[in-house]
């Protein structure tokens, strides 16, 4: 008898984002006539910028060639990206990285979920809280996280995030195996200074602590002096992997593309302590075993990114839905809502008034104003008495959405 993976049975039925489908295709059953927005769920809205969109028709037609036609790529992915990737997103920033160092894949999610693999299923982890859920659930699966308990996992160390410590998380009172860091973050939408982040790497290096650092949504921010890569900060290289997507930046959420950074600096021990394994090569050699590579096809649109043409179309989209984090701001703010977030990245992050619980606002924003927000206490303990909003949206529905809030509240 094949026996199930127990592990599995310790998750929650269902992915917070696919609860929140549930319960909004509950109303819309018996609300048919509603006009619902969505300020929920991060799916963009801008099509695909004109640069990609081009690079993506000749990659096509150079498929449909029997001299250009492309089988199997790399599974590290192909040069002329990786090094598209090196020459434009690190070396401006003085970061120096070997293309070699670049792991091309269908998305962040992918291998922010699959990288755990690499490590033992024993080791300690730290997340701050609130969290992106794969974090934790991937972890969950493998047996790393323990059970749970009041929202609470018993092999996880919880480092808050709220407004009381101005969402900047405490370094642990003890040494930590692996660390998961986002910025900006998802889902408060708020950023780490160098100084901060500085804090982190020192405490990793005089731990021997690895740190997973999903760097999604850098090209967000706005303020010049926000960290975009933990490689701004002397040492990083030797304990830290990090994560990118144009899923966001470039509206690659129905294209899928992303890619990971791991260092040929990084390593971690073996059990009896006498050896130090090169977390690249283990990386490589998983990848070559479960993964065929991103279609080639995704990846000359992800290098149209970096054309003059593409950087210009790809900024201008992100200002597009940064506009709209701004009107959200400033009109959430006048009502007077408390609200995080929106200025360095494309989340808001909004205490519910009076107390109440995420869920409680979630429902009556829903059923009462007819927009559809994220409860905070799904992305962890920390979220509860908070709501998600994102800047995804169309902009009329975003000013929609605003004015329906105006008379609600």
């Amino acid at each position: 008898m094949a026996l199930v993976n127990e592990h599995f049975l310790k998750l929650p039925n269902n992915y917070l984002f696919a609860d929140i489908a549930k319960k909004v295709n509950a109303f819309k059953v018996s609300h048919s006539n509603a006009d619902l927005i969505s300020l929920g769920i991060g799916d963009v809205t801008q099509p695909l910028c004109p640069a990609v969109t081009e690079a993506m028709h000749k990659a096509v037609d150079e498929m449909a060639d029997r001299d250009t036609f492309r089988g199997y790529g790399p599974e590290q992915g192909y040069p002329f990206l990786r090094e598209a990737i090196v020459k434009n997103d690190f070396l401006p920033r003085g970061i120096h990285l070997d293309p070699n160092e670049i792991f091309i894949n269908d998305g962040a999610k992918s291998d922010t979920g699959n990288i755990q693999e690499l490590v033992r299923w024993d080791n300690s982890i730290g997340v701050t809280d609130p969290i992106y859920p794969v974090y934790i659930d991937s972890n969950v699966m493998i047996g790393r996280a323990g059970t749970v308990n009041d929202g609470k996992w018993s092999n996880v160390i919880y480092m808050p995030c709220t407004a009381e410590n101005n969402f900047v998380p405490q370094i642990p009172d003890r040494r930590v195996d692996i660390i998961y860091l986002c910025y900006p973050n998802n889902p408060t939408g708020t950023v780490i200074s160098k100084e901060e982040l500085r804090k982190w790497v020192n405490y990793a290096l005089k731990n021997d602590t690895l740190i997973f650092y999903d760097a999604a949504y850098e090209a967000y921010i706005q303020d010049p002096d926000i960290p975009h890569s933990i490689y701004e900060i002397k040492g990083a290289r030797k304990v830290a992997i990090e994560f990118h997507s144009y899923s966001k930046t470039a509206g690659f959420t129905g294209l899928r593309c992303g890619y990971t950074v791991v260092p040929k600096d990084i390593t971690a021990g073996t059990i009896d302590g006498r050896e130090r394994i090169s977390l690249h090569q283990l990386w490589y050699r998983r990848q070559c075993t479960k993964f065929n590579g991103t279609s080639y096809v995704s990846q000359r649109a992800a290098e149209a990114t970096y054309t003059p043409e593409g950087k210009e179309q790809v900024k201008k989209t992100i200002q597009y839905y940064m506009t709209n984090a701004r009107i959200m701001h400033e009109t959430l703010t006048r009502y007077g809502l408390q609200v995080f977030g929106g200025e360095n990245a494309p989340y808001l992050w909004v205490k519910t008034p009076q107390g109440e619980s995420s869920w409680r606002f979630f429902e009556r924003m829903l059923y009462e104003a007819h927009v559809v927000c994220t409860p905070g206490v799904g992305f962890g303990p920390s979220g509860e008495g908070y709501v998600r909003l994102t800047a995804f949206g169309l902009r009329e529905d975003c000013e929609k959405a605003m004015e329906r809030l105006g008379k609600w509240i």
